[in-house]
């Protein structure tokens, strides 16, 4: 959307220069007391730089940076003020008995702190009375010192009066440079870090990487009782915006929040409170370790003598599928406990090694549960879980309720709809026929294209004929020819929506009087027939290319077309996409930048090869090398419409791999690994960074982090890709197989799809609207398979199926919601099946032999299509074929179904 895109950035440019200038003409209250200077404090693995009055901390450069802080400090200008927290701040909810809770912080009005005299370690200790609040019922103290090396932040809060205080909130804040605002992409990566949070009580943690994912690292850990109960944003001056996250709160209590704000919302963690009797003291505190790398996460917790957890194959269960869970702590295990109550079970296995505690997890009901596991000494360590039915079956509820409640019918609507799979209102059960946002209701761009996109990529992977026939009439009667110009100077332009705000134009057309007809994004007729936002054309490839596909691989399913004629309509698509005009200039902007789901131009280029479209792919892979080019010679080549982007790295990856360009492949792998965190958690594990797009697909509008937002989805497309290519690094793995799963938490019982989770402890619930899911399921329908690993740690396990021991054998039966992929990670094997599903996969490690068992043949399916690859070159491994020969088409073994079983071996002599 060019609107939004200049809305974006003039946002992002301007507002550090706009609140500077109002500072500037507001008289400037005692704030951080800079003008009295700074301390600079050497530590064993940190530079702390504290403002001499406040206490604070205004740097945090650990000694392996080269001068890079963790803190904002460039910024100081702007943030210190009033409002504005620093690393060294508190805010805290009390009450007296009978009392309503009273709200205090350290940093709402700053005044000078009174040094306290250091010992035992102590680098600098202020009694917080003067900057707190008055009627303060508690003495607070904050202390920096080093404890066996480490640097820790603590507080002491007591009470000195005769009335017990309760201590209902407690938040530590975590202010963290996130701030992209105003910077290139180079000074961004250069500068700022990203904080993601385990939100997992004693054991829980922060891990804050540097945005380029190679520079420094940090874990803050909780030391003694100071939990990890929640993840809160401060309110501040400066709001968050499309380049500024947001500074957060490390919430230690909660309970006085949960009986407000948050009253009858279902919290990560039971909410908490401590009283302090007259005279009683707690402290609590947290230390700053540092990391070589963010793959030694889990090292340095277990060197900080942290709990740790790992999940196989992550946290989003599937009935039917028995997960693993991996502790390791010294202390040991005393108790295991599921809520909701017998929604998971948890029983020893002995499957770990090397210090790990092995579990298997069985789900048994279906939504959010947690398992809270008590040590020995006392440590609580929350591992959330979300639990889904078994996976095909989610798929095919999603595709029925695309095709059936989704699917919009009205022949008489002005705007050429119908039929089609629409976005949908779950709060109001049904269609959403009008937005003020109207690409939402008018089947573009990102917000409006999700449904039917998500439509398309299942029956790429489970078709269902009655659902084809539908998509077929879509594709008829409303993608080709109103969505997507079909004659004139615009043939295979994509229009930026099809629902469009214009009375004059439709006066008899009831505009619903209650929605804001005067925004932006209301637009014109004309405003929707532009056809130069590049970013809506993967989607309408997408469609073709599945559809292709479908037709190609399960034959007489498509009625109204050939599968050449899809295939056609994705090339053409594309080459008006990469087009210019008679001046040489471009026919639609931002094709040049890498795009959500772009990885379906890479898989147009290989089909275009293999059905012998020579011409066609040379044209292609011309147009596609000319942005790669480019790319090779950014520092940071995932630039977007918007300021600060996560969706461009997928297909810079897939394109640089392509055309040789390694190093930047690994600058846009990195950026992932920076944004996207393995923790866990259901949540936050595998889910990319973005916080914005509830502005412009989501009915709760808001800038907030999302959680399973469609980054999820489409960034753990290269992370996979890398991992077949290096099966050795197990960290790949487990980050990106949660990207992959986290699309299925989305859909509910009945097969509706929400755009995400909000991640607001004040809501924890999905949005109400379908928006913008088609790109995340476009990323589950890429990467859905069955991995089979072997740890040194763990054994053997898989990613997307059960395991069985057969003697020496290792058989692995496929779970994920297509069972036509299987990677044999010893072997850097991935066998993919365009039509045919796997029943299971039995290897040899000793003779690395395979054998394949298939589902009996369909109507639609007599027979298999099976690709061989191996993408990872092995010692000792050689070029595997089936042991009976096959006839090839269009590069696939294809291979006749019986009406039971089908058994295959490959070998590689």
């Amino acid at each position: 959307m060019m609107k939004r895109t200049i809305l974006a950035i003039c946002v992002s440019a301007l507002a550090v220069q706009v609140y500077a200038q109002r500072q500037a003409r507001a008289p400037q209250p005692p704030s951080l007391g800079l003008e009295h200077g700074i301390d600079e404090i050497d530590t064993p693995d940190f530079t702390l730089r504290i403002g001499k009055d406040s206490g604070v901390a205004v740097g945090l450069l650990p000694k392996s940076g080269k001068g890079f802080d963790f803190l904002p400090s460039d910024r100081l200008a702007m943030r210190a003020s009033n409002g504005f927290v620093h690393l060294g701040d508190l805010d805290f909810r009390v009450r007296i008995a009978g009392a309503d809770w009273a709200t205090y912080s350290t940093y709402v009005t700053r005044k000078a702190v009174e040094p306290l005299a250091g010992a035992g370690g102590v680098l600098a200790g202020e009694n917080l009375k003067n900057t707190l609040q008055e009627g303060c019922p508690l003495k607070v103290v904050r202390r920096w010192r080093v404890v066996s090396r480490h640097l820790q932040l603590g507080f002491s809060l007591s009470n000195p009066g005769a009335t017990p205080v309760e201590i209902g909130s407690l938040g530590i804040a975590m202010p963290f440079n996130n701030i992209i605002t105003g910077r290139s992409l180079q000074e961004a990566h250069a500068k700022c870090c990203f904080t993601d949070p385990y939100i997992g009580e004693d054991a829980g943690y922060l891990r804050v990487t540097e945005l380029n994912g190679t520079g420094p690292t940090m874990v803050v850990t909780p030391v003694g009782s100071t939990p990890l109960e929640a993840w809160r944003l401060i309110s501040e001056p400066m709001r968050p915006n499309q380049t500024f996250e947001g500074m957060m709160d490390w919430m230690v209590h909660t309970k006085a929040y949960a009986d407000t704000e948050w009253k009858g919302v279902d919290q990560w963690n039971e909410p908490s409170s401590i009283t302090l009797k007259p005279g009683e003291t707690r402290s609590y505190a947290v230390q700053f370790n540092p990391c070589p790398t963010i793959r030694d996460i889990e090292d340095t917790l277990t060197k900080a003598a942290r709990p740790v957890a790992v999940g196989i194959p992550g946290y989003i269960l599937s009935r039917g599928q028995a997960g693993r869970l991996f502790l390791k702590y010294e202390k040991g295990v005393k108790s295991i406990e599921a809520t909701p109550k017998g929604s998971l079970t948890c029983s020893p296995n002995r499957e770990a090694k090397n210090g790990w505690q092995g579990y298997t997890v069985g789900a048994y009901g279906w939504g959010r549960s947690r398992l809270t596991i008590t040590y020995r000494d006392g440590t609580r360590q929350v591992v959330s879980y979300y639990i889904v039915k078994p996976q095909t079956e989610v798929v095919a509820d999603l595709g029925r309720f695309l095709t059936t409640k989704s699917w919009f019918t009205d022949t008489e609507d002005p705007f050429g709809r119908a039929p089609s799979a629409i976005s949908y209102d779950r709060e109001a059960d049904k269609q959403v026929t009008q937005d003020s946002r109207v690409w939402i209701a008018g089947l573009g761009d990102e917000g409006g294209s999700g449904s039917w996109v998500a439509a398309m990529m299942k029956n790429f992977g489970q078709p269902n004929v009655d659902e084809v026939a539908k998509l077929e009439s879509f594709v008829d009667g409303v993608l080709w020819g109103n969505l997507q110009f079909k004659e004139g100077a615009n043939a295979y332009g994509v229009r930026k929506s099809v629902f469009f705000y214009d009375p004059k134009l439709l006066p008899n057309y009831e505009y619903d009087p209650k929605l804001n007809w005067t925004s932006w994004t209301s637009w014109s007729k004309k405003a929707t027939d532009d056809v130069g936002r590049g970013y809506n054309y993967p989607h309408v490839v997408a469609a073709y290319w599945a559809m292709y596909r479908v037709a190609r691989n399960h034959p007489g399913i498509t009625k109204a077309h050939t599968w050449d004629w899809y295939l056609d309509q994705a090339y053409k698509t594309t080459e008006f996409l990469t087009s210019v005009d008679g001046n040489g200039e471009d026919r639609v902007g931002y094709w040049r930048l890498g795009m959500m789901e772009g990885d379906v131009f890479a898989a147009l280029l290989t089909d275009l090869r293999r059905e012998g479209w020579k011409e066609k792919a040379d044209l292609i892979e011309a147009r596609m090398k000319m942005r790669a080019d480019r790319w090779k010679n950014e520092a940071y080549p995932f630039g977007s419409e918007m300021a600060w982007d996560s969706t461009g790295q997928e297909e810079v990856y897939a394109w640089c791999k392509y055309f040789g360009y390694e190093d930047k492949a690994q600058v846009s792998l990195n950026s992932i690994l920076a944004y996207d965190p393995t923790v866990p958690h259901w949540g936050y594990n595998g889910n990319a960074r973005r916080y914005w797009d509830f502005l412009y697909g989501g009915k709760l509008s808001r800038i907030e982090r999302q959680i399973h937002h469609y980054g999820s989805g489409l960034n753990a497309i290269p992370l996979l890709n890398e991992y077949r290519q290096h099966p050795d690094d197990l960290y790949l793995l487990r980050v990106g197989y949660g990207g992959t799963m986290g699309p299925l938490s989305n859909i509910d019982q009945e097969g509706f799809a929400s755009a995400a989770f909000h991640s607001f402890p004040s809501t924890l619930k999905w949005d109400a609207y379908s928006g913008d899911y088609g790109p995340n399921f476009f990323g589950h329908a890429w990467n859905t398979a069955a991995y089979l690993v072997y740890s040194r740690d763990f054994g053997w396990q898989a990613f997307g199926g059960n395991v069985r021991q057969e003697g020496g054998k290792v058989r692995v039966f496929p779970t994920d919601s297509f069972r036509s992929r299987v990677y044999l990670a010893p072997i850097g094997l991935y066998l993919t099946l365009d039509a045919g599903t796997f029943e299971s996969v039995l290897f040899d490690p000793k003779l690395k032999s395979v054998e394949i068992e298939l589902s009996p043949a369909s109507s639609y399916t007599p027979q298999a299509r099976l690709h061989i690859e191996q993408s990872a070159s092995l010692p000792g491994v050689g070029h595997y074929s089936p042991a009976t020969p096959f006839a090839v088409d269009a590069g696939a073994h294809t291979i006749p179904l019986k009406a039971n079983t089908t058994r295959l071996t490959l070998h590689a002599p």
